[in-house]
């Protein structure tokens, strides 16, 4: 589609929310409700590079001074849909039985009472703009996707130019679709005329609408942000901060020594899908543009909190689905049982919690899990006995308001390989180490006070081999 036929349709999705977020009365919304409001960020595919070095994310920032941020969280299962089911139902993937991007969670558990749903079966006003169960990125863009209808009072699913014009991205995979792809696109136009843009601006708008209307009713709004996931696109502005050649995936030499077969199987061709080193650095540029410009989409919701009055009186939740791989072992994505895919941001901003005290605006190091979040959001809001007796995670409140507090939980991330790997992996992480066991029987063990990156595996030395049974005694009983 043209820039000249894609304006009107911008203009008129945008109208409806603009003249919501600026109805008489939107800067007196009265008294807040009693219980605090909830607003779920949701990214897609951001790995944990928020605190390293050069990476520009300043409203994150800012939102981590009043959070606590697990360093150390981690998804049940490396993929959107079934990381995703996870977490908004509380259950782990071997009870949901999703492996895949195509299942809806109530189909696969039809009596299930998601994490949204158990606000608004309490009072609380329901929205979602953007992802929050699984869609296709970019094919879904602008539909209902594997959304989940009795979550919600209401929802907006935005599209814009990034969908008119993907006809001028880039694709150095030509043979993998957009959403599975290594491309890159620095986009004309302002952030407002991208999706994400517009679903910043839609979760304003209902913010604003719910708050002129019913000001003594709490909210849950959920923001589901489709970046930083493939393809890379992001306006221009934000790929300033990384000038070409200042992005670089590490080197490749083959396959690390000690890595089971199983371990990179995902990735074909191996190395890096098959592009060459520079389309490898350009595709991490401009996955870091998109970084910055998800950020950007974010200080606008705490823009709109603080204008509304509202910032002391909402409980900020900013979640990744899963980590995702930046060419480290030749990998790129996500489907691995490392660290880096396994692992993704977690930031729980909770007033009068999180914001005062010696912890206040810390970080945990203790291992925690995408399964700990319902529990949690319920606790928080007063909801723990309203809660479904068969949530597999546990509170994280003793942790928000003692970071360094004692935990002795590992947690848990599974994927699936085919049937010449004996189909699924598991993997434990410890605060010190991670045991992995492929269907195959191969594994790994990695001492991360020595190895953060997982160069070494240690399963076959016989001085680790006490840690490695402990280890897997630990898979041996995950989910009895």
């Amino acid at each position: 589609m043209s820039l000249h036929a894609f304006l009107p349709r911008l203009t008129a999705a945008l109208a409806p929310l603009l003249l919501a977020a600026s109805a008489p009365g939107a800067d007196a919304p009265g008294s807040p409700p009693e219980r605090p409001n909830v607003l779920l960020i949701c990214a897609d595919d951001l790995t944990s590079c928020l605190d390293e070095p050069g990476v520009v994310t300043p409203n994150l920032d800012r939102l981590r001074e009043r959070s606590v941020t697990f360093e150390r969280a981690y998804c049940q299962y490396p993929l959107c849909n079934p990381s995703r089911s996870s977490m908004l139902s509380g259950l782990r993937p071997d009870t949901t039985g999703i492996y895949g991007n195509g299942t809806p969670i109530r189909e696969a558990v039809p009596d299930v009472v998601t994490l949204p749903q158990l606000f608004k079966k309490n009072g609380y006003f329901t929205a979602r703009v953007g992802k929050i169960y699984h869609y296709g990125n970019p094919g879904d863009i602008g539909t209902d996707s594997l959304d989940d209808p009795e979550s919600w009072n209401r929802v907006i699913n935005p599209a814009g130019r990034d969908k008119a014009e993907e006809g001028l991205i880039v694709n150095y995979t030509p043979k993998r679709g957009l959403g599975s792809s290594l491309s890159v696109l620095e986009a004309a136009g302002t952030d407002l005329e991208q999706t994400d843009g517009l679903v910043a601006v839609g979760a304003e708008a209902l913010m604003t609408e719910h708050l002129n209307k019913n000001p003594g009713k709490p909210f849950f709004i959920a923001a589901g942000f489709f970046r930083p996931h493939c393809p890379y696109v992001a306006p221009k502005a934000h790929f300033e901060p990384y000038p070409q050649g200042s992005v670089t995936v590490p080197p490749f030499d083959g396959q690390p020594a000690g890595v089971p077969d199983a371990a990179v199987s995902n990735i074909k061709p191996y190395p890096w899908y098959g592009v060459t080193k520079e389309q490898a650095d350009d595709s991490k540029r401009a996955y870091y543009a998109s970084v910055t410009f998800l950020d950007a989409n974010v200080g606008r919701l705490l823009d709109a909190l603080d204008e509304a009055g509202q910032t002391e009186n909402t409980i900020v939740v900013f979640w990744s689905d899963h980590g995702y791989h930046l060419g480290e072992k030749g990998l790129f994505k996500k489907q691995s049982l490392y660290e880096r895919a396994a692992r993704a941001p977690m930031t729980i901003a909770a007033p009068g919690v999180t914001d005062t005290g010696a912890g206040a605006g810390g970080t945990c190091e203790r291992p925690v899990e995408f399964v700990d979040l319902y529990p949690t959001l319920a606790d928080l809001a007063g909801l723990g006995d309203q809660a479904p007796e068969r949530l597999e995670g546990v509170s994280l409140v003793p942790l928000l308001k003692n970071p360094a507090a004692d935990w002795d939980r590992p947690a848990f991330t599974q994927t699936q390989r085919n049937r010449k790997y004996g189909g699924m992996g598991y993997s434990v992480r410890n605060a010190r180490w991670r045991f992995t066991r492929w269907g195959d029987g191969s594994t790994e063990l990695y001492d991360h006070s020595a190895d953060p990156d997982e160069d070494r595996n240690l399963a076959a030395d016989p001085q680790h081999a006490g840690t490695a049974k402990e280890l897997a005694a630990l898979l041996d009983g995950y989910g009895k």
